[in-house]
């Protein structure tokens, strides 16, 4: 069995992908758009070009991702996504890349558990744990 993240980034889908491509390293694996579907009512008024459903793998992980109702106000309440870094200057350049944009809820810092770890919700509003595995 598998969890499997998936995002609803209620029309910002493709611009979070190429976010994404460029400060992790993201592969998009698939892509569909609404005017791709068999089911014409599945399209969200003037919808077509937005992204119905995605897979994209950051590492070894695969997650999901899509445009959903295109509304224009993702909301991410509840959970943050857990990335694991492999040293400090790692840690600090994923830090960075992911808070452009966004919000620090807690600086990068040394811990009791890590060298590193720190809090940032990126500019989609996602919130990430960055941390160095012991």
């Amino acid at each position: 069995m598998q969890v499997q993240p998936y995002l609803f980034l209620d029309g910002r889908c493709e611009e979070a992908l190429e976010f994404y491509k460029k400060t992790l390293g993201a592969e998009v694996t698939m892509l569909m758009r609404f005017k791709e579907s068999p089911d014409p009512g599945m399209s969200p008024p003037g919808g077509g070009d937005k992204v119905m459903h995605s897979t994209f793998r950051i590492g070894d992980t695969t997650m999901m991702a899509s445009d959903g109702r295109s509304q224009g106000n993702p909301k991410f309440e509840g959970f943050a996504l857990s990335l694991n870094a492999k040293n400090d200057p790692e840690a600090e350049r994923l830090f960075a890349a992911l808070g452009d944009g966004g919000q620090v809820q807690m600086p990068l810092t040394k811990t009791f558990f890590s060298s590193r770890f720190g809090m940032v919700a990126d500019r989609f509003g996602v919130g990430w744990m960055i941390v160095v595995a012991p």
